[in-house]
């Protein structure tokens, strides 16, 4: 989840070798026991939202055309998707919840991980110009805190309907560096029909089932101008879904000579070569929930486009989003930087155990950046995340795996 320093409270982390030992400390005393706090990765849609609505006011969203393709949104939790499904309240529910954090009632130190499959965050998260740190502290897990506007305090809710649900808030952040930032968050969620995703991915659905949402997610500054020179913002959202055994997320990269090195698998650690394979456009990372890494390219190699495939349960999932090669994205370690605006475009984070055999899932993320800019007084940056999951025949599956991932699910399967 977090790129520089993914806290297990968190889920994830971009960090160095040396803060990587830091993070498993932090993660064992914020985790807890698989069966308190994940969300059973066979609960059916019904089961999780019957869970939702016990605990928070929930939204559901519908497709203009299929009332079976739903999704779930909680505008407490900052609009949040926290989970949908393409079979209504009998189907798979395909984001991760944690249950017991919910049921508590209470935000956690650090960061509250709620879970849910597209949430709203900014960054950068390490550096100086991190929101995360305050200025002069160090870049350790005891002083890293998540923004309240993104972790504790709700988005007001400007409108809704059937299919669409409109969020706004008003925020105010410093910068490690000391720069302040005051602008406006508007974030919209909205169900596509299946018209709406065929047109979107130019592919003709046929015997599949799908469910697909659309989030805007929009900053405007209203304060003094930004600049480079004291720090910029940007737009992060993450997803997070529950992991079986065989499931694997695969990212189409643009091939090159060098382009396999631009590739980052080190932020806890090498991952090791089984589980993640890399070939020439496209890698393969396992998603089992069993192995706690992390993977991030940079927008020079990145595909506006990634995705998984659930060989257990049938389920291909798909996550587009806006895109630029030649952007300024920011830079999420945990250290003074010599380059802040060359991070990742694009993450992908595998829940495991720590040290002590706990975790916060299991789950695996799917997590997309906006570049930063330099807005004046006025301006916008906007991001927007498309996220697609399909059930049904094989073959049409396979079809659309073709079509978005630019594979076929028995070469992903084979990984």
């Amino acid at each position: 989840m977090f790129l520089a320093s993914k806290t297990i409270c968190s889920a994830r982390a971009v960090v160095t070798l040396g803060i990587a030992s830091v993070v498993l400390t932090f993660m064992s005393s914020c985790s807890s026991s698989n069966n308190d706090t994940m969300s059973s990765t066979a609960n059916s849609f019904g089961t999780d939202l019957e869970f939702l609505k016990k605990h928070q006011q929930t939204i559901v969203l519908t497709a203009p055309d299929d009332d079976s393709a739903q999704v779930a949104v909680v505008g407490a939790l900052q609009g949040r998707v926290m989970t949908s499904t393409a079979n209504g309240t009998s189907g798979n529910s395909y984001g991760w919840i944690n249950y017991k954090l919910l049921e508590s009632g209470k935000f956690t130190p650090h960061m509250s991980a709620f879970g849910g499959e597209d949430r709203f965050w900014i960054g950068p998260e390490g550096g100086q110009f991190s929101i995360y740190f305050q200025e002069g502290k160090k870049f350790v897990f005891d002083d890293w805190q998540v923004p309240p506007v993104i972790d504790s305090e709700p988005f007001d809710l400007v409108s809704s309907d059937k299919t669409k649900a409109v969020f706004r808030k008003a925020a105010s952040l410093i910068n490690y560096s000391g720069t302040k930032f005051d602008f406006v968050i508007d974030r919209s969620v909205e169900a596509l029909s299946k018209i709406a995703i065929e047109t979107a991915i130019n592919f003709p659905l046929k015997d599949v089932k799908t469910v697909a949402y659309e989030t805007v997610n929009t900053i405007t500054n209203q304060g003094a101008d930004w600049n480079k020179e004291t720090g910029l913002l940007s737009i992060w959202i993450l997803g997070m879904f529950n992991p079986t055994p065989k499931t694997t997320v695969v990212v189409p990269f643009v091939g090159g000579a060098d382009h396999k090195s631009k590739i980052n698998d080190s932020y806890f650690g090498k991952v090791p070569a089984e589980r993640l394979i890399v070939e020439d456009s496209v890698l393969y990372f396992k998603a089992d929930g069993k192995h706690r890494s992390k993977i991030g390219l940079p927008p020079s190699i990145a595909k506006p486009v990634m995705g998984s495939y659930d060989a257990e349960k049938g389920v291909l999932t798909i996550v587009s989003y806006d895109l630029d090669p030649t952007g300024d994205y920011v830079n999420a370690m945990w250290e003074i930087q010599k380059e802040p605006f060359k991070g990742d475009a694009a993450n992908s984070y595998n829940d495991g155990p720590v040290e002590d055999g706990t975790q916060m899932g299991p789950f695996y993320e799917l997590e997309s950046s906006s570049p930063a800019k330099a807005l004046k007084k006025g301006e916008s940056l906007t991001h927007r995340s498309r996220t697609y999951h399909f059930e049904g025949d094989k073959m049409a599956l396979n079809a659309v795996a073709r079509r978005m991932l630019g594979v076929s699910l028995e070469e992903i399967a084979k990984h």
